[in-house]
């Protein structure tokens, strides 16, 4: 028994000097989505972490699978700190609905270091559309089920999902209509040939400014700086409506808890910075006030929990 106890004393010392000497090689961060925002938040965050760190910090895209490849690729990868995930949404809290034989865990595969961006949705409709607040879009839905329908960029994505919560807490019967992305829904929808949807406000913002989509609330439980003047949808009487896209970076399960701190601790400083700040604000996001490798974990799970529920009670299937 002694001689266990100074094995396992002596593993648990080499694991906190191997955690020390962290980092000694570069470090690759995999992005699911390249070419987008969240390729374009990895390399903002990579390039700050290779500041801090004094060692490269490389950006590597695997995609495909709706994010399934790199957040598996990364979930199966040595616990060292050396491969790191821009896990998102998708990854770790729609997928596992859609997908039940999901290759990985979300929350027991990784170890959960900082959240980085989230971006409010906004609930845009047709100008033509006889409603100017979410009371009279209620209203006027109720009163002709079956006939208005939203778009989104894809069955089971956020726009999609949120469209969904709206009609389960508003009792409302609306027709989805997917389209391969978000940019072809929103030309139908000023068009006229939709009558509303859920879309990323850093995307609809233009269309809104220009007057050529009405916008009526935001999905966050805040309202957003970007347009302070729009009310959220919980205030505009959906009690508790808050849905975020949100993505974050995120380690194999069990990375030592020295390199998740040492990581969540230089992310945070990159968050705060002003510069950082301003990239990440062209993507409509403003700072997470989520601040714990914990917090994040615990976001992941709620997260989970609601698009499980949401998936389950649409019927959503894959694409």
């Amino acid at each position: 028994m002694k001689r266990l106890l100074i094995g396992l004393a002596l593993l648990a010392q080499a694991g906190v000097v191997a955690a020390q000497a962290w980092p000694s090689k570069p470090v690759r961060l995999i992005c699911p989505y390249p070419g987008g925002p969240v390729d374009i938040s990895s390399r903002v965050i990579a390039q700050k972490l290779q500041e801090a760190l004094g060692q490269p910090v490389v950006v590597e895209t695997k995609p495909g699978a709706g994010g399934v490849i790199a957040a598996d690729y990364v979930a199966k990868s040595a616990p060292d700190g050396y491969t790191l995930l821009m896990g998102a949404i998708a990854t770790h809290a729609i997928n596992p609905a859609l997908m039940p034989s999901l290759p990985y865990d979300p929350i027991r595969d990784f170890r959960h270091v900082a959240l980085v961006v989230q971006v409010p949705n906004v609930l845009i409709v047709n100008n033509d559309l006889p409603a100017r607040n979410v009371r009279e879009l209620v209203e006027l839905a109720r009163s002709r089920p079956g006939k208005l329908d939203f778009g989104s960029g894809s069955t089971g994505s956020t726009g999609h999902l949120a469209g969904e919560l709206f009609k389960q807490m508003t009792g409302t019967y609306m027709v989805h209509i997917p389209y391969k992305a978000s940019a072809p829904a929103v030309l139908d929808l000023m068009s006229g040939r939709l009558h509303l949807m859920f879309d990323n406000l850093a995307s609809s913002l233009p269309n809104i400014k220009a007057g050529k989509v009405r916008a009526l609330a935001v999905t966050t439980k805040k309202r957003t700086g970007f347009v302070p003047e729009l009310p959220t949808l919980d205030e505009s009487g959906l009690k508790g409506f808050d849905m975020t896209t949100w993505w974050g970076v995120m380690a194999p399960g069990k990375t030592p808890n020295e390199v998740v701190a040492r990581l969540s601790a230089e992310i945070f400083k990159a968050l705060d910075s002003a510069d950082t700040k301003e990239r990440l604000r062209t993507m409509g996001s403003e700072t997470p006030s989520i601040r714990s490798p914990e917090a994040f974990t615990s976001f992941i799970e709620s997260e989970k929990a609601l698009y499980a529920r949401l998936v389950k009670v649409s019927g959503a299937k894959p694409d």
